[in-house]
């Protein structure tokens, strides 16, 4: 999110958190984004904000100014540096990019330093491809830790997400598939989608 108006819309859904990249090469940027702007946001909607491999030092100055209840780490942070996080008194998830099963492993490493992991698709580069990894291999991961699934969901998997049963699956990243323009979501769509879910 980075649209002050859509954020205001955006904050009246059923949902439980909401993004903001603090990531300076992404399109969907939010740094220049006013913190005032989301005043807006009920408290039963938890700010997220996105970083790729920054400073334990301007991570939190921006949980501070933006008051952030969640980080989600999308680089080569190690599991020292989330806990480093975790100690200010936050969330930390940890995304993964997923191709096959073996990249389960690395997760891990990661028991006990992250709250949630988030599974992308792999890509070459940092952040999401719009493209779907195969959840098959969801039904294989063993880790206690719960994770988001993200990678290429729009609103015609909603069926097809209901009927996971993985005990560890704690939600679902709705992002470019729900774009109008990078950055700004599409509440039709998000709508349609949260209503499989009541």
């Amino acid at each position: 999110m980075k649209y002050p108006e859509n954020i205001r819309e955006l904050a009246h859904l059923p949902i439980d958190m909401m993004g903001l990249i603090f990531y300076e090469k992404s399109p969907r940027y939010a740094g220049n984004l006013p913190a005032s702007e989301l005043r807006f946001v009920p408290p039963n909607i938890q700010k997220v904000g996105v970083f790729v491999n920054a400073s334990a030092e301007d991570i939190v100055a921006v949980i501070r100014e933006y008051d952030l209840q969640i980080v989600q780490l999308h680089g080569d942070e190690s599991p020292d540096f989330c806990r480093e996080i975790k100690k200010q008194g936050i969330k930390v998830i940890k995304a993964f990019p997923i191709e096959k099963i073996t990249d389960f492993e690395k997760c891990n490493l990661y028991e006990n330093a992250c709250d949630y992991f988030l599974f992308d698709t792999k890509t070459s580069q940092y952040g999401g491809s719009g493209k779907k990894f195969d959840w098959g291999i969801l039904a294989l991961y063993n880790s206690e830790t719960p994770f988001i699934l993200s990678g290429g969901v729009n609103v015609e998997d909603a069926e097809s997400i209901r009927k996971i049963r993985h005990p560890k699956l704690y939600g679902v990243d709705l992002n470019s598939r729900f774009e109008t323009r990078a950055g700004e979501k599409d509440l039709e769509k998000l709508r349609g989608f949260c209503l499989v879910f009541r």
